[in-house]
């Protein structure tokens, strides 16, 4: 593993900012293998050394995943000037600096969504060539006429003449339904049902791939995944 500067790993653990880290580390907050360490550019190797910070221990990891139960009224976004993201819901134990979003729900909708720093990850999530699945649990305004399974299955045509990708419609009651797609264009199944003429009053999504919600798992709440649940995602 790569050696590196003490203020460049705790930074990246931690989610301070450099600067930040390095007044704590003049001031003595840093501890390497049990030794007050005031150097910023003191040089450890993550994979072997103990490293402390404020009385806290700081663990390595390479990336960090995340699971959020994203609830309505939060936008997905990293960051917004006026306006509460999911990055907020995030507790400080978790945070890295480069957390972001993977891929996007309305800000009305709820369910799972996926945060991580790890770029390649996030990339192979929300590319339309990987076909993941994601499972959604729909209320609509008006009774599902069972026609549209068929057209769900063929591919339903948008307003704007785009024939989406076939997808599953499965009816669980006169106006519920699970709908599963494998890409994810804007509004997309609020378009797909809008073709019936009906209006979507809640989504909720259950899963992405082979990560399903956990059921205890509250609205605004969070929980890691280690990263061979992550990656074993397709």
């Amino acid at each position: 593993m790569e050696k590196q500067r003490l203020d460049r790993f705790l930074s990246n653990q931690t989610g301070m900012s450099r600067s930040v880290v390095r007044t704590g580390i003049r001031r003595g907050f840093a501890y390497v293998n049990g030794d007050a360490v005031k150097d910023a550019a003191y040089i450890i190797d993550p994979s072997s050394d103990k490293i402390d910070y404020d009385g806290e221990s700081v663990e390595y990891k390479e990336f960090v995943y995340i699971i959020l139960n994203k609830p309505s009224g939060i936008i997905s976004a990293s960051r917004d000037k006026s306006r509460k993201t999911v990055l907020d819901l995030v507790p400080e134990s978790l945070k890295r600096r480069d957390l972001s979003v993977v891929g996007r729900l309305d800000k009305d909708t709820t369910g799972l969504l996926l945060i991580t720093d790890d770029g390649e990850f996030a990339h192979k999530c929300i590319s339309p060539k990987s076909k993941i699945e994601k499972s959604y649990i729909v209320t609509l305004d008006s009774d599902i006429n069972a026609d549209a399974v068929d057209e769900f299955a063929k591919g339903v045509v948008l307003a704007d003449g785009y024939k989406c990708k076939p997808a599953v419609l499965e009816i669980l009651a006169k106006n519920k339904a699970r709908v599963i797609i494998t890409e994810g264009k804007y509004h997309q199944i609020k378009r797909m049902f809008g073709v019936f003429g009906l209006g979507v009053e809640g989504l909720h999504r259950e899963r992405i791939g082979t990560l399903i919600l956990p059921d205890n798992l509250l609205f605004g709440e969070c929980q890691e995944i280690n990263k061979t649940t992550a990656l074993r995602i397709n």
